[in-house]
């Protein structure tokens, strides 16, 4: 299995499943994860170029994977819309078109119900290409870490073993409940192969203590963790990184998460650049970044 870390674009446009699961896996910690909106861009219409997506901007500044947030305004169920880049019609042609992976939030909480983690949505999702599936829950929408686990495990009795699940919260999402190691490696046990863990620094109570002990049962499970930065703080001064990133990799994360609440539905670009050479080293860092330019075969 190789590395996402060694991974040209085409082959990271391709990538899916408990294939691209296995591969994070592999980057011993070093996998970069940007979530956006879909349906904005910070920096459409400027006059000189006409503007650049959200997605090629989290490409750009070193993201290997990008999840795509508030789905129902870019997905009708047939097409892919988005600002800048225009229509696709299949989340395989959009991920061709960024050279990353394409995931998709999905949840189980109060949602509009093109988002909604329905088997029925998930399958059309991965049919059209999507890598993976982010069960998790935006802010007020009341979801529980015992819904993620309850979906996680009715997506994957549907869906069969070869589809990334990736489930769990970035924070209390309008339902206050302890964020324990128990909870959240409860995802993993029942059938996700990816969990979110808040990291240290970002959900009040989460501790480090607490954290490192939910990705020790994760790995147990046989399932990775996803270190999660999902509380405006990816909007933050960027001296913040080292601590938070020097926190994940403390705790064993296998994956690094930026959210998208900065502006215009996305983190802040040299936040996601720090962290990534935070975790990473700048060899890597410019490695993915550089080879956004490399033409494909």
């Amino acid at each position: 299995m190789q590395r996402i870390l060694d991974l040209d674009t085409a082959d990271l446009a391709t990538l899916r499943g408990r294939e691209l699961t296995a591969s994070v896996a592999a980057s011993e910690g070093r996998a970069m994860v940007a979530e956006l909106w879909v349906h904005t861009a910070m920096l459409a219409g400027a006059h000189e170029t006409g503007g650049v997506s959200n997605l090629e901007i989290a490409a750009a500044f070193g993201a290997d994977i990008l999840i795509l947030n508030v789905l129902e305004k870019g997905f009708d169920g047939e097409r892919w819309t988005t600002p800048v880049l225009g229509e696709f019609a299949s989340a395989a042609a959009l991920a061709d078109a960024v050279g990353r992976p394409i995931g998709v939030n999905i949840e189980p909480g109060d949602v509009p119900a093109g988002r909604k983690a329905t088997l029925e949505n998930a399958k059309r999702l991965v049919d059209s290409g999507v890598a993976l599936l982010c069960v998790t829950a935006n802010p007020a929408t009341g979801a529980t870490l015992a819904d993620m686990a309850r979906t996680s495990e009715q997506l994957r009795a549907g869906l069969g073993d070869d589809v990334a699940i990736w489930a769990g919260k970035m924070h209390m999402a309008g339902r206050v409940e302890p964020l324990d190691a128990a909870g959240i490696a409860a995802v993993a046990e029942a059938g996700a192969d990816g969990v979110l863990v808040p990291l240290p620094g970002t959900v009040p109570g989460v501790t480090r203590e607490i954290a490192a002990e939910a990705v020790r049962r994760i790995h147990a499970a046989g399932a990775i963790a996803m270190g999660t930065i999902g509380t405006s703080q990816e909007g933050s001064h960027r001296n913040l990184v080292p601590q938070l990133a020097l926190n994940a990799k403390e705790i064993g994360v296998d994956a690094h998460h930026i959210g998208d609440a900065f502006v215009g539905g996305s983190m802040d670009p040299e936040f996601l650049y720090d962290y990534s050479v935070a975790v990473r080293g700048r060899r890597h860092t410019w490695h993915r970044m550089a080879r956004n330019a490399r033409k494909r075969p």
